[in-house]
């Protein structure tokens, strides 16, 4: 079964995204526990750690977001952002490289990762 491939500024977002989610879903565990206060406390302490944990992933995908190289996808000709030698566009997930010698190749994101590109 082939795997299904977003660009990687997306796959940042859903984890951040799924962090405040959790966040929230640890501090509603802490109410089943009212009568034990310290319980309770640190249940909630860890979901706040859990959302700003999220607001530092966001923080840092939004600076990388702003050096990454945008190019014009040649399938749907939007203008989407290329993270690394290889990714996907961010609407449509054409595979996009900025490497020449890729170009034409299966995707692979190894391709990315210094160790399997100089092999």
């Amino acid at each position: 079964m082939a795997r299904k491939y977003s660009s990687k500024i997306n796959k940042i977002r859903t984890f951040a995204l799924s962090l405040i989610f959790i966040g929230f879903f640890i501090m509603y565990l802490g109410i089943f526990f009212r009568e034990n206060m310290i319980v309770m406390t640190i249940f909630m302490l860890l979901g706040l750690v859990a959302i700003v944990g999220s607001t530092v992933v966001y923080f840092w995908i939004g600076m990388l977001s702003t050096k990454a190289v945008q190019v014009v996808c040649p399938t749907c000709n939007k203008v989407t952002k290329v993270l690394g030698r290889v990714d996907m566009c961010m609407y449509c997930n054409e595979t996009l490289t900025l490497d020449p010698s890729l170009e034409g190749k299966e995707f692979d994101e190894s391709y990315n990762h210094k160790k399997k590109a100089d092999s």
